[in-house]
C-alpha cells in the first residue's frame, strides 16, 4: 500500500513538471507571436482616390453657414474625420480626434464631415462639445472617397495630395494615418510587409 502511494505521488509529481514545462514553452511561443505581428493600421480601402493621388477639391457647405473647399492644394495638411450622429464608435473617437488635433496643430487642420439634416448634426455638435471643428455637410464629399462604413479618416498634404486613407475603429488606427505619412508608405500594412519579406521554407 506504501509503495502505491510513493509511486502514485512520483507519478503526479513528474506530471506536474511536464505540465510546467509545457505551459512555460507555450509562453515562450506567444511572445514569439507577439513579435511577429504585424502593427494594426487603418484599413485602407481599394476604392476613391489613391494614396499619392491629388485629392479632388470638394465645395462643402459648412454647418453653421458658409462653405469649405475640401482637397486641393491649401497650404496646411488636413484630416478629414468621417462621421455620424448615430454611429457609437465615431462617438467614442472624438477625444482621440481631438487629442491629435491639438497635438498637430502646427501643421495640420482636422475637419469633420458627413451628410444629412443640418438640425440633427447641429444638435450633436451640441451634445459632444465639437463646435472648435470645421463640421461639413455633404453628400458629394463621401461619394468621391467612396466612404461605405464609418468612421472613415483621410489625410490629405498641403500640397493637395492623398496621403493615407482609411476605416479607423481606434485611437491606433486614426494615429497609424500620420504614421503612414511619415514614413512615407501608402499604409502601416505596407510598410510591415517591406520591412518583414516573407521567410522562404528550407
Amino acid at each position: 500500500m506504501t509503495e502505491a502511494l510513493v509511486v502514485s505521488n512520483a507519478l503526479l509529481w513528474i506530471a506536474v513538471v511536464v505540465l510546467a514545462g509545457v505551459v512555460l514553452a507555450l509562453v515562450r511561443q506567444l511572445g514569439v507571436l507577439y513579435e511577429r505581428v504585424a502593427p494594426a493600421g487603418a484599413l485602407m480601402t481599394g476604392r476613391g482616390p489613391a494614396v499619392g493621388e491629388p485629392a479632388p477639391a470638394v465645395a462643402a457647405e459648412l454647418l453653421g453657414g458658409g462653405t469649405r473647399t475640401v482637397g486641393g492644394a491649401a497650404g496646411r495638411a488636413m484630416l478629414l474625420f468621417f462621421l455620424s450622429p448615430t454611429c457609437p464608435v465615431c462617438k467614442t473617437l472624438l477625444p482621440a480626434v481631438r487629442s491629435l488635433a491639438r497635438a498637430e496643430a502646427s501643421w495640420l487642420d482636422v475637419v469633420l464631415a458627413s451628410d444629412g439634416p443640418a438640425a440633427e448634426h447641429a444638435a450633436f455638435v451640441a451634445r459632444e462639445r465639437l463646435d472648435g471643428f470645421p463640421y461639413v455637410l455633404s453628400t458629394l464629399l463621401g461619394t468621391t472617397y467612396q466612404v461605405s462604413k464609418l468612421p472613415y479618416a483621410v489625410l490629405v498634404d498641403a500640397a493637395g495630395v492623398v496621403r493615407a486613407r482609411g476605416l479607423v475603429n481606434s485611437r491606433e488606427h486614426l494615429e497609424s494615418l500620420l504614421e503612414a505619412h511619415e514614413r512615407g508608405v501608402a499604409s502601416i500594412q505596407a510598410w510591415a510587409r517591406a520591412e518583414r519579406p516573407m521567410e522562404v521554407a528550407p
